[in-house]
């Protein structure tokens, strides 16, 4: 929960920021300094700083902390991710240059433009980001739900 602008800065920016957050929670309970009246009071690293200066404190009024906490939380039957052997971070480039060296595929060109996929769904009502579909149903067919419970009997279970 560090900085709001530091993922912006470039595509570098946002791979580390979002690398910090693939296998773990938001926040640990370590990093919790107190809570009483005035808010919730937690450690953070500012990577733009180096030195004893990088931890720092922040005190966020309840809401806020839960309103940032709750950004971080992914929605049911999502699951973060974890990448390892081939894509691990300590030895990605290097795999993939392997990878590619073997099965002789060029690498992707830096400077061709990626190509327009021509989006014409509407952005997302809520946070105007891009939309995706994920199910589709044919016209005049609902979706179908969780069946219901069984009906009760009634009777005790010994």
């Amino acid at each position: 929960m560090g900085s709001q602008n530091s993922a912006y800065a470039g595509p570098e920016a946002v791979l580390a920021y979002l690398s910090r957050y693939t296998r773990r929670v938001a926040i640990s309970n370590q990093r919790l300094v107190a809570f009483d009246e005035s808010g919730v009071t937690f450690r953070y690293k500012d990577y733009r700083r180096s030195g004893p200066e990088r931890q720092q404190a922040m005190t966020l009024s309840t809401d806020e902390f839960i309103r940032r906490f709750l950004l971080d939380v992914l929605p049911r039957r999502f699951h973060r991710i974890r990448h390892y052997a081939l894509l691990a971070a300590s030895s990605r480039n290097a795999s993939l240059t392997l990878a590619r060296a073997l099965l002789a595929v060029a690498p992707p060109p830096d400077d061709e433009p990626l190509a327009d996929p021509g989006d014409t769904l509407p952005p997302c009502p809520c946070c105007g980001g891009h939309m995706v579909v994920i199910e589709t149903f044919t016209r005049w067919q609902q979706p179908r739900g969780p069946p219901p419970p069984p009906p009760s009997t009634g009777m005790i279970a010994p």
